[in-house]
């Protein structure tokens, strides 16, 4: 479980393909302080587990049905990616609650300032559409936000600066690709 508060920005350095597995290589000092082998840590809002820690590259494996339904699949070298570590029992929690497990891809429809403010307009296939809900939250490759915007199968978020900064959207624009898990209140079990 997650909070949706990036802690660093990660940068790829390796990506590899050992039979059915894809390992991940992701340089990180921020988060170095108290992680072990085994822990959940979220990279783009994916929930992955740490697999080995040597000189403050991160390794990961991922399955092929991860990289086939999240943009870590289309990483590329020298990519930054946004790092969270597990919520602790009693930790604070800034965001809201984030699984880590991902519902859906976006793609950034428009980036574009609305009376000062940056905002993104993101798509996203119609059938999860019932999951938005005005002023909700909703984590966007693993970035809480609130939901500014509802409109037919978009929905916009404002970013501060503080986020832009400190997050991959500095580094996001229309078209790409963007993990969407919504927030788990507006979910209900089927009935």
């Amino acid at each position: 479980m997650f909070s949706g508060i990036v802690e660093e920005l990660g940068e790829v350095k390796g990506i590899f393909k050992r039979g059915n597995i894809i390992l991940l290589e992701i340089k990180a000092i921020k988060i170095q302080g108290d992680i072990k082998i085994g822990d959940s840590i979220s990279l783009n809002g994916t929930c992955l587990t740490l697999t080995k820690n040597i000189n403050s590259i991160l390794s990961f494996e991922m399955m092929p049905e991860t990289a086939k339904i999240t943009n870590l699949g289309a990483l590329k070298i020298r990519e930054k990616v946004n790092l969270e570590r597990a919520l602790k029992a009693g930790d604070r929690i800034s965001g809201h609650f984030v699984t880590g497990h991902i519902d859906c891809l976006g793609i950034i429809r428009n980036k574009n300032y609305i009376s000062g403010n940056l905002s993104f307009e993101i798509v996203i296939p119609q059938k999860f559409m019932h999951y938005l809900l005005p002023k909700g939250s909703v984590a966007v490759d693993g970035i809480s936000l609130t939901i500014a915007r509802i409109k037919s199968n978009t929905f916009s978020v404002y970013v501060i600066p503080h986020t832009l900064k400190n997050t991959t959207f500095a580094f996001k624009g229309s078209s790409d690709k963007v993990n969407i898990e919504f927030d788990i209140l507006t979910k209900k079990s089927p009935a």
